[in-house]
């Protein structure tokens, strides 16, 4: 007789933030349905009974978070790992202590690797004057390992468009899987920077997103014993997971599933469409000491940074708001600390498109 390894390990309600496993750290997901935006491309609606500043509070179906005038995150230090964002709706304008900038959304991912430290500030311009201004991320921090924790900072942007993409299924019942890291099947990923646990040739690093319409089926290959999984089902009804012939499992939405990573999963969207993110990979294995933005491997270390943090503020902050914001009609646009212009049209690094892109209406 043949016994199959039933491959889900746990299924728990998902929390705030998302419980990780190595070598993930943390990932919030954001989801705001921002009304219009005013000329200052601030929510066009009354801001009274919020906790400005540190605002979560998910009113009338947004939150400000650190934000004054435009909603998000103003100029904040980080130290030691990743941030890898991917922004799903809505747009995203970052400025950073490397001298980077940019605008993103609809799709695109932001891959930062802050290293010995990094100073950036991710606004939500809601660029929308007569309509809503709807906003959904992911913000996933990935470690790194000792020897990489001081390396120098790192920016890449990943265009929506570049990202391999996989379709399958029938019409009206599609099933749709992004790579962001790690090889899915013949799908090879865009070069994650090259100091980022995700190079290690051996690290089986996957941030996979998947769309499935109702009815649809994927197959998650199986990795190695030695990395871990998770499926975090954040959007949608049912999700039915075979677990052996014959025999399954269905989980409703909300739910993380840590399966065995060596086990291939066939995952089924029931009574509608269904979502789930994917986040793998062979732990780093190492001490972690954490204390907010900031991630080594003792507590001594985090003594350090935040006395190099004080002396040094991390190169310094280049612009003229903590909270810098980029004109209304700009389009999605990255701009290197070395000058280097992209944008999801094509390449350019003359100085003088970066003159005219670098310029920043600035909120305060």
């Amino acid at each position: 007789m043949t016994h199959h390894k039933n491959p889900i390990l746990s299924v728990e309600p998902l929390s705030f933030p998302w419980k990780m496993e190595d070598p993930f750290l943390f990932c919030a997901h954001h989801n705001d349905n921002y009304p219009a935006g005013d000329e200052r491309m601030a929510p066009k609606a009354s801001l009274a009974g919020r906790d400005m500043g540190s605002d979560f509070s998910g009113k009338d179906g947004f939150s400000m978070y650190h934000g004054l005038t435009v909603p998000g995150f103003p100029q904040h230090p980080h130290r030691g790992f990743e941030t890898v964002t991917i922004a799903r709706r809505g747009y995203i304008d970052h400025s950073d202590s490397m001298g980077a900038q940019a605008r993103f959304g609809q799709g695109d991912v932001q891959w930062i690797t802050t290293g010995a430290g990094v100073v950036h500030s991710e606004m939500f311009p809601l660029v929308e004057r007569e309509e809503g201004n709807p906003t959904e991320l992911f913000q996933i921090w990935l470690n790194l390992p000792k020897k990489s924790k001081m390396v120098e900072p790192h920016f890449a942007m990943f265009w929506a468009a570049q990202l391999p993409r996989q379709r399958s299924g029938l019409p009206g019942q599609e099933a749709e899987l992004t790579v962001v890291a790690g090889k899915f099947e013949e799908l090879a990923p865009l070069s994650p920077p090259p100091h980022s646990w995700a190079s290690e040739a051996d690290s089986e690093v996957q941030i996979w997103n998947i769309r499935l319409d109702a009815g649809a089926t994927l197959r998650l290959p199986a990795a190695s014993a030695a990395s871990r999984r998770n499926l975090y089902f954040f959007a949608g009804s049912k999700l039915e997971i075979k677990i052996a012939d014959g025999e399954s499992q269905v989980v409703t939405a909300s739910h993380r599933i840590r399966v065995a990573p060596d086990v291939a999963v066939e995952l089924r969207a029931l009574e509608g469409p269904a979502e789930v993110l994917v986040l793998g990979g062979r732990p780093i294995g190492e001490t972690v000491a954490q204390y907010g933005p900031f991630v080594m491997n003792t507590r001594q270390e985090l003594e350090q940074t935040f006395q190099d943090y004080n002396r040094t503020r991390f190169g310094g902050w280049p612009w003229p708001s903590n909270a810098p914001v980029h004109s209304r009609e700009r389009k999605r646009f990255a701009v290197h600390g070395n000058g280097r212009f992209e944008s999801p049209e094509g390449e350019i690094s003359d100085d003088g498109v970066r003159a005219e892109d670098s310029a920043l209406r600035s909120v305060s």
